[in-house]
């Protein structure tokens, strides 16, 4: 299931109180998903780790009242409100942590304590496949659960990482390498590979190194992308920055779009796509269509899909309804 169908799956869950367990490697986006649905239903979000926790913390302690012994549950467990109890890294945890988990998950309560009518119990963890810190899940926690299996996927990615101000650049190279969006040999002893996490860290490099507003050192960065996304992915991604480099900058295409210089490589022409993308305005729009005019139809929609993405104004432009109109076969 790729993030966009899982989004739309816990939509649907959530507002029937349906415990769900999300299984996923390392790095997808599983945690975060999962805080943009709480987010856009205006939902708290109560992330529990519970490889933190050691049984007795999630029925909390006893205390002698009169002549009987109750129990006080803990602090983080909700009691008002409407919201998300996510317990992260379930997986992870013990047998017996997880065990503790059973009455929550199912009947909503643990002895005395019961969770809010309006709060809802999910779960995510990595596969044993992923060599972390693995428990195999009870089979009587499994059933308690519906279970649902992320994967990466670009376009979702893509989209997530227009709005999210990741480095045009970035999105423009995995564009052009879809394949290095997620590396899943779990069988390496590397220390950084390639996944939707460590790339958006990638974007972070790139961003913390220019802002120190001279070229960065390319021994440096390429040393920085490495321990961040591996040797392999760096590579490929070093040659990509190098051609990206000495493309015309956007300024100059939104100042002379109609002289500016266009590549003829498919990768450079994605790279500019995304830029424009990334940096078109309402009031640049003009501009900026008449340098895409001259490009293939594919980029044209690429770059036209990623502005509006970005800044919803800009689907109010005549420019942009003309072009929707005109790419309506293929602008969806």
């Amino acid at each position: 299931m790729k993030p966009s169908m899982l989004y739309e799956a816990l939509l649907a869950l959530i507002g029937e109180r349906v415990p769900l367990h999300i299984w996923g490697a390392c790095g997808v986006g599983k945690s975060q998903i999962v805080s943009q649905v709480a987010g856009a239903l205006g939902y708290e979000f109560l992330d529990v780790r519970a490889v933190q926790l050691d049984p007795i913390d999630l029925r909390g302690l006893p205390r002698i009242v009169g002549d009987s012994t109750e129990w006080v549950p803990p602090r983080f467990l909700p009691t008002s409100g409407r919201g998300i109890l996510f317990l992260d890294e379930l997986t992870a945890a013990p047998q017996m942590t997880q065990a503790g988990c059973y009455q929550l998950v199912l009947d909503r309560k643990l002895g005395e304590y019961r969770l809010p009518d309006d709060w809802v119990v999910l779960a995510a963890g990595n596969p044993a496949s992923e060599r972390g810190v693995h428990f195999s899940m009870p089979r009587p926690l499994r059933n308690r659960f519906v279970h649902l299996d992320l994967e990466p996927d670009l376009s979702d990615w893509c989209k997530w990482a227009v709005r999210s101000g990741v480095r045009p650049e970035i999105i423009a190279f995995l564009r052009f390498k879809p394949a290095l969006l997620h590396d899943a040999d779990a069988t390496s002893d590397q220390n950084a590979w390639a996944t939707p996490r460590s790339w958006e860290m990638a974007s972070n490099v790139l961003k913390g190194l220019t802002a120190r507003g001279t070229a960065p050192n390319s021994a440096i960065e390429a040393q920085m992308l490495e321990g961040t996304i591996g040797p392999a992915a760096t590579a490929e991604l070093v040659g990509f920055l190098r051609l990206f480099r000495q493309l015309p900058s956007i300024d100059e295409i939104l100042l002379t779009p109609d002289t500016a210089p266009l590549p003829d490589e498919p990768s450079a022409q994605i790279a500019i796509a995304t830029a424009l993308g990334r940096a078109m305005s309402d009031q640049s729009i003009t501009k900026g269509t008449r340098y895409l005019d001259r490009m293939p139809t594919e980029m044209r929609v690429l770059a036209m899909r990623d502005a509006a993405a970005r800044d919803r104004a800009i689907t109010h432009t005549p420019e942009f309804v003309r072009f929707g109109v005109e790419q309506a076969e293929v602008f969806q």
